[in-house]
């Protein structure tokens, strides 16, 4: 029996950026994609391996690059603050959380451990906090935007696992941050890039008039189990020319194939159930006139749902809605959720959320849930002392 992932807290401190922020941006306003999201903290954990078995080398040189690295991105050492339109990151440098823990296991006994069913609480042993029901401090709501866990395995292997609350960073924001952390601890005390993440979308998304949870994550308990399929490149490509001979009317690419696939194979196990719908999280960087670059802070992006579709559907026809459904966020629905004061590209998200909710909640229609990261760059993210990223976990709700 594969042993139960732990790891031991030893210290904790409290990173603050290496040069103070300015006065004028310590106002940093929340857009309204950042409202709709939902109330939790965006997890993820690097695996690495050393070149240099010196975990307080290593560990000191990533203190030290996140310190300058927090320099542009500041909001992360913030606190919310406010509500509806009013709501903000109030950005005063208070820091963010960073602990170092150990753990008596071997980082490939793990991931082989962990390589056909990897489980949320094993993951969770490597973040630092429970991204959906974080405990907060002193019964106040949980004060860090962002905290860090740097764990040392038994053979000198290093797991970085971050958590960002999701109420100022969606997937593409908490990569960007990852490669530019990443490149300074590379460049090993030399000047931060001079390239600072942009910060437009409140600009182009004005916060409106609605609800806003700045508790930043406390959803309540949930049953989560995860699995891991693994697609190699070569069954990858064999997919999308079956669905092209079934019958595909364009040749998929490697997310719709394999969100065309795990949705048929849903709705087989879901045995009776007639109907089922499929959403999407599209980022919306690139479908922004002009495009918006990639290290955009905030949540950029949104969730389309397709119609209903009957479980008789063959697995193109699959591939086909999920394609259509993925191209009505298109520059006119952008234009319609940009600034002005116009309402009525809120009024479309809101209904579409309640009709979903509806169907799911009253009806009982399942509604599956699917994003992507494999554009991220993630594994271009190389901090020194280590290899190259080994692996990376995380898991969505």
């Amino acid at each position: 029996m594969a042993e139960v992932a732990k790891a031991e807290i030893v210290s904790q401190t409290t990173i603050k950026p290496s040069s103070p922020t300015a006065s004028h941006l310590q106002h940093s306003k929340v857009s309204l994609l950042d409202q709709l999201a939902p109330p939790f903290y965006v997890p993820i954990v690097l695996f690495y391996s050393p070149i240099d078995h010196d975990f307080t080398k290593i560990s000191d040189r990533l203190m030290a690059s996140l310190s300058q690295v927090l320099t542009l991105y500041y909001p992360f050492c913030g606190r919310l603050k406010g509500n509806k339109s009013d709501a903000y990151v109030d950005c005063k440098d208070e820091g963010v959380l960073y602990l170092e823990a150990r753990t008596s296991l071997r980082l490939s006994d793990f991931l082989q451990s962990n390589n056909h069913n990897p489980q949320p609480n094993e993951i969770k042993a490597f973040l630092p906090l429970d991204p959906y029901n974080p405990k907060p401090k002193n019964n106040e709501e949980y004060p860090f935007i962002m905290e860090v866990r740097v764990t040392e395995f038994s053979c000198g292997s290093v797991g970085i696992g971050v958590c960002i609350s999701h109420k100022v960073c969606d997937g593409a924001t908490i990569a960007s941050f990852l490669q530019a952390w990443s490149e300074n601890a590379v460049a090993d005390g030399n000047d931060v890039s001079d390239s600072p993440p942009n910060m437009d979308a409140f600009l182009l998304f004005p916060a409106r008039d609605i609800e806003m949870n700045t508790a930043s994550g406390m959803i309540g308990e949930k049953n989560l189990s995860t699995g891991r399929f693994l697609f190699t490149e070569k069954r990858l490509c064999e997919l999308r020319d079956k669905l092209v001979s079934g019958g595909c009317h364009f040749k998929p690419t490697r997310v719709e194939a394999a969100t065309a696939l795990i949705w048929k194979s849903a709705m087989k196990v879901a045995g009776g159930v007639r109907q089922s719908m499929v959403s999407h999280a599209v980022n919306i960087h690139s479908r922004m006139v002009p495009p918006l670059p990639e290290n955009s802070i905030g949540n950029l992006w949104q969730q389309v749902v397709s119609p209903l579709v009957g479980r008789e559907a063959e697995l193109q026809d699959l591939a086909e809605v999920v394609r259509k459904t993925v191209k009505r966020m298109d520059e006119e629905c952008m234009r319609k959720l940009e600034g002005g004061g116009r309402s009525e590209g809120l009024v479309e998200v809101v209904k579409s959320l309640k009709e979903v909710m509806f169907l799911v909640g009253t009806k009982g229609v399942p509604c599956y849930s699917f994003s992507s990261w494999t554009r991220f760059g993630l594994y271009e993210a190389k901090f020194q002392h280590c290899s190259e990223l080994i692996q990376f976990a995380s898991f969505d709700l």
